[in-house]
């Protein structure tokens, strides 16, 4: 009886997150309230348990990052990188296209998606209108370059970070194994778009892109200088970090603390972008999917999915690729991931292979890592750019971002598959 009001619990709070009927953080909040009321769950099982509580891992992995890009944003280190992309383009609406997408991805592997649209949604629109185009195609390319580059790291997207706290794998097993595949699928969705966007992307004011310096936009060199050598450290540091038997979240949170202080920031600028419904939101979705687990449903649910595949891995791989853009694109990756973490915990047990070696944890991190491009809703990022737009007066409707998503998630999970078809089981 308990596990069944729970399980209907958990389906009208992810209801709500899906519909947006309501706030996603109180739909959240409701669903661990009505939880703790029904006896599920308690400061123990919510706040200290390994297994149904919150990972603390991640969140102070994403509020470590999350100071470092308030730091660099202060810099004006974003709107240099897309100012310098409008002069490099010298009007060319093409050209530009293609340069913010390439400096969007990249800064989507090492920063976290939704704050990197943040930063340079506003400024591409800046761009946009300086050469009279219109942004829509442009922002759109910003938000599937920055899912396809959060791919690459542990940090890049949210789903990476709850499955590399989970499965304990590192920032250099995703570099290994995930960044091959973001690279090749980078290369082959950038030309897609730019077909997609053709008829859209002819400027009427070339010569408007070459006003004005990128140098301007930097508002203070010193403590730009500064916060990039922090950020290399950082990123060394995740890269060493089994061998310096530091946690990512340390390393953050090492990295937010030398920023701030080797920059002199002020606690109102250094927490300005701190996302903290975001943070709310993981911790309450972490309480939630943890209730589910202690009255046993995750564990019923697992021993369903291992028993009906078997040994079949391929089969696995392929409904965890492709399976995620079906339910991840109706629903943000994030609840997503987080119910089917344990499950997927259980598949991978049931096989020989272990850790990085396991084929099931990328294939599960690419396809809920890609299937964030399918809708408009399927990522923080997507929802950000489409209320920016809005905000700016030049709507993207849903279906809009949709019937160009669809088309760019089909392509990137394709790939995906064939990437880990030939790495894990044909070339073997």
């Amino acid at each position: 009886m308990i596990a069944a009001a729970s399980v209907g619990i958990f389906l009208t709070a992810y209801a709500f997150i899906a519909t947006e009927k309501i706030s996603r953080i109180a739909a959240a909040l409701g669903g661990v309230a009505a939880m703790t009321v029904l006896g599920v769950i308690d400061v123990e099982s919510a706040f200290f348990s390994l297994h149904t509580g919150i990972d603390w891992n991640v969140i102070f992995l994403l509020f470590g990052m999350m100071v470092i890009v308030s730091v660099l944003k202060q810099t004006g280190l974003f709107e240099c990188l897309a100012l310098w992309a409008a002069a490099a383009s010298r009007g060319d609406a093409k050209r530009l296209f293609v340069l913010i997408a390439l400096i969007t991805a990249p800064l989507g592997a090492l920063l976290d998606s939704v704050t990197i649209v943040l930063l340079i949604a506003p400024v591409t629109m800046a761009a946009c209108r300086r050469i009279g185009v219109s942004s829509m195609p442009y922002l759109l390319v910003v938000v599937f370059a920055a899912n396809i580059g959060g791919t690459a790291t542990l940090i890049g997207d949210p789903p990476n970070i709850m499955i590399g706290s989970r499965a304990d794998l590192s920032f250099t097993d995703f570099l290994v194994h995930t960044a091959p595949a973001a690279v090749l699928i980078l290369a082959v969705v950038i030309p897609l778009c730019r077909l997609l966007f053709r008829r859209q992307l002819v400027a009427t004011r070339p010569a408007a892109a070459v006003a004005g310096s990128p140098r301007d936009a930097i508002k203070d060199p010193r403590r730009l200088a500064i916060g990039l050598v922090v950020l290399a450290a950082v990123m060394i540091g995740f890269g060493l970090h089994a061998a310096l038997h530091l946690d990512p979240a340390v390393v953050a949170m090492l990295g937010a603390g030398a920023m701030v202080v080797l920059t002199g920031t002020s606690s109102e600028e250094f927490l300005e972008e701190v996302e903290w419904e975001t943070l709310v939101f993981f911790m309450a979705l972490f309480v939630l999917v943890g209730g589910l687990v202690n009255v046993g449903v995750v564990g019923k649910l697992g021993e369903f999915a291992v028993d009906s595949v078997g040994d079949q891995q391929l089969l696995v791989v392929t409904l965890l690729i492709f399976g995620s853009a079906v339910i991840g694109g109706l629903v943000d990756t994030i609840p997503y991931t987080a119910a089917m973490l344990p499950i997927v915990e259980q598949l991978v047990a049931s096989t020989s292979q272990t850790g990085a070696d396991n084929p099931l944890w990328w294939a599960f991190a690419l396809g809920a890592d890609l299937s964030g491009n399918t809708t408009a809703v399927a990522a923080g990022a997507n929802v950000v750019v489409l209320g920016l737009a809005y905000k700016a007066g030049e709507p993207i409707s849903f279906w809009q971002f949709t019937k160009y998503g669809l088309v760019v998630t089909l392509v990137s999970l394709i790939i995906a598959w064939t990437y880990v078809w030939l790495r894990y089981f044909a070339l073997a």
